[in-house]
């Protein structure tokens, strides 16, 4: 017989852990990949990043909210790649 938990473990970090991902990976592709390729790269790392979504909150074992916390940490992803993206192409056009 399994006892239900009194007070379930926060899921914030989770969420928070793929946006941090998310920021890592946009570094490093601004950093390493060609400046012709970036959007190709930033595409694969968003992918990444929802696999990894998936892969922190199934090791959760809550089935509540689920879904809702997997779209916050995909749409955190896309939100912290899409600000990264606006700066290659602003540091892009700027002379230098």
């Amino acid at each position: 017989m399994a006892v239900p938990e009194l007070a379930p473990r926060r899921t914030i970090g989770g969420i928070i852990a793929v946006w941090i991902a998310a920021a890592l990976i946009g570094v490093a592709v601004g950093l390493f990949a060609a400046p012709e390729s970036r959007a190709q790269w930033l595409a694969v790392g968003l992918g990444g990043c929802l696999v990894l979504a998936f892969v922190i909150q199934l090791s959760t074992g809550r089935s509540q909210g689920f879904t809702e916390r997997v779209a916050a940490s995909s749409l955190g992803a896309l939100v912290v790649m899409g600000i990264l993206s606006l700066g290659f192409g602003l540091a892009a056009i700027v002379p230098g």
